[in-house]
């Protein structure tokens, strides 16, 4: 359905790259080839996003960086909005709440680099989590959404461990219980 308001496909790769994700970066080049777009056509798309405040850059060596503005005020709204298009908000409300105690939900694989995928990779961390219910829900999730989805189980110490050895672009906190005390 975005793809109906934003006709540019260059434009909806760049706003999935960097405001699904708000600690992704990338330069022109790789998006180029990750894209597999004209690196004019990225340049362009790219300038407009910098000129209205929705990307910052910086220099590292030759290379001008991009990050989005997280500070803009629609940034929030566009993040929003990305995850209600991939169905990434109905999947944590199903997941979330019905498992067990599932402390945390992030995006890992391609979606968490801010690279569209037909799967989407999903890590949750908690214990006595209800796994034939959790395959009941993913597989009715991925029915609505028309999409691949992965779940990992971790504990809350296995997964700290498995984040030290990542890059911290790599996933991205979807959900987290908030505790009461």
């Amino acid at each position: 359905m975005l793809e109906t308001l934003i006709t540019s496909k260059t434009r909806l790769k760049l706003l999935t790259k960097f405001f699904l994700n708000p600690q992704a970066k990338a330069y022109l080049r790789e998006l180029e080839r990750s894209f597999g777009e004209s690196s004019n056509a990225v340049r362009l798309e790219l300038n407009r996003f910098e000129d209205a405040g929705l990307l910052n850059s910086t220099l590292e060596g030759n290379r001008k960086v991009f990050i989005a503005n997280t500070k803009h005020p629609l940034f929030a709204n566009i993040h929003n909005i990305l995850r209600t298009h991939l169905g990434i908000d109905r999947i944590v409300e199903d997941i979330s709440g019905k498992l067990g105690n599932v402390e945390q939900v992030w995006l890992s694989g391609e979606f968490a680099k801010g690279n569209d995928s037909e799967s989407i990779d999903l890590l949750l961390v908690g214990t006595d989590i209800d796994q034939d219910y959790l395959e009941q829900l993913r597989a009715k999730a991925s029915n609505l959404i028309s999409r691949n989805i992965r779940i990992t189980l971790f504990t809350f110490e296995a997964f700290i461990v498995m984040k030290s050895k990542i890059k911290e672009t790599d996933i991205f906190l979807l959900w987290e219980a908030h505790s009461l005390i």
